[in-house]
């Protein structure tokens, strides 16, 4: 519920996510335990947002409730226009499978599928496309990050760095409204995760694409459009 002299229903056009008055915790009585304390965030479209602080400020929490994938315990978290609580659990579901791209630290590739198969296959279980239009999507995608000539190898055969591009192609094919990464390098060395960075970076400026990244690199949190800073579940710096 919105406090007196705050704002009440969607967000202006402009403004991709909003969360208003955002508390999450777990537990109850004695062991309950705040995560995120009266948190009020809003990023517009095509922001490159980083997310940082240490262990335990609540960063990934925060990046679950802006992803459908946790709800929140007390407050608002508007995205594109819609307030996620006010949504059931399939609903949701539908949301974020349309909605929403996913990057994570772990590429979650399927390891007897192509490249190709992996980008292409999440399309084709959503039902909107058939298997030549899922795999003409897929193809696109994985051609914008130079990965054209790779799309017929699995998994095995590819690189580090290749591996989470092609997570990264899975994540932007279907044309969501946002993309949501949590410690996409945290698993590749210097010269790969410089060239997810650089990614990112091309599909904000080129595509307009918006992404909220959660990192422990300060040297990306430095680089991106806009750093948020949490601390104990608090926002302490922007």
């Amino acid at each position: 519920m919105a406090r007196s002299g705050e704002p009440v229903g969607p967000p202006p056009a402009g403004v991709l996510i909003e969360t208003r008055h955002l508390w999450r915790a777990l537990g109850e009585g004695a062991a309950r335990q705040t995560i995120l304390h009266d948190l009020s965030i809003t990023i517009e479209k095509g922001e490159f947002v980083a997310l940082t602080g240490a262990s335990g400020s609540g960063k990934s929490t925060l990046l679950y409730l802006l992803g459908a994938l946790d709800r929140q315990t007390e407050g608002e978290v508007w995205l594109d226009g819609v307030e996620m609580g006010a949504l059931d659990d399939d609903d949701r579901a539908a949301f974020r499978n349309e909605r929403l791209g996913f990057v994570f630290q772990f590429h979650f590739l399927l390891p007897e599928f192509t490249a190709l198969e992996n980008v292409a296959i999440p399309m084709m279980r959503r039902g909107q496309l058939t298997r030549s239009e899922a795999e003409d999507h897929a193809f696109e995608a994985l051609r914008m990050l130079d990965l054209h000539e790779l799309t017929h190898r699995k998994p095995g055969q590819l690189s580090g760095g290749q591996q989470q591009r092609v997570s990264i192609a899975r994540a932007v094919a279907n044309d969501p409204a946002l993309v949501l990464a949590d410690e996409p390098t945290g698993n590749l060395d210097s010269k790969n995760a410089e060239g997810v960075f650089q990614v990112f970076t091309q599909l904000v400026r080129e595509q307009g694409r918006t992404i909220v990244m959660v990192t422990h690199e300060p040297s990306f949190a430095l680089r991106a459009g806009r750093q948020i800073r949490l601390k104990d579940g608090r926002v302490v710096s922007e």
